[in-house]
């Protein structure tokens, strides 16, 4: 299994499917004003699919996920494009967080946030693949989400990923478990 220190250099180039490219890192502490920066610039029905509901605002306890990517417990990735000063402007995240469970797989929460503007080119199936990959070498052996019913496309990304899934609908919203490990994948 890795261990969180791993993971404190990662970086991963990109190019979206319109070409742009883009800088995928996890989550640091400075990266506050950034993801509160990127949220204001959200649709409303962007933060409804993510958070199930309107806000205005991020939650401190939203806002906490960026203190706990440890790579341990939560795993947080950004996708980044410079703003032409020298900083770096968020477009979107892909993240899990270990869920409370002693027994059974060790299994996590994950979730996307993207952009309106980058949707559709291939950001949330790269932070798929990129939060599948470190998910094994950190233990993680299931993957689950909610995802409101009236999301296809997100629920096409976890399609496609090319893991072992099992969906249940209840009053609107898929839960999707997902299985990360090697045989599991082997067998599909």
């Amino acid at each position: 299994m890795a261990a969180p220190s791993d993971f404190a250099a990662f970086r991963h180039e990109a190019r979206l499917r319109n070409g742009q490219p883009v800088l995928i890192r996890p989550i640091r502490p400075d990266d506050r004003r950034r993801i509160v920066e990127a949220f204001h610039k959200l649709e409303p029905e962007t933060i409804y699919t993510r958070f199930f509901s309107f806000k205005r605002e991020l939650s401190e306890q939203d806002l906490a996920r960026i203190d706990g990517a440890d790579f341990v417990h939560a795993a947080v990735l950004v996708a980044t494009l410079p703003d032409g000063t020298g900083d770096e402007i968020i477009i979107g995240g892909g993240a899990y967080t270990v869920l409370p469970r002693p027994d059974g797989p060790r299994t996590a929460e994950v979730s996307f946030t993207i952009e309106e503007d980058v949707q559709g080119q291939g950001l949330a199936g790269l932070f798929m693949r990129l939060l599948i990959d470190i998910g094994r070498q950190c233990g993680i052996e299931c993957f689950e989400a909610e995802v409101l019913a009236e999301n296809p496309a997100m629920l096409a990304v976890f399609a496609k990923c090319g893991l072992p899934m099992q969906r249940r609908t209840e009053e609107g919203v898929v839960h999707v478990t997902m299985d990360l490990r090697p045989q599991a994948a082997a067998a599909t």
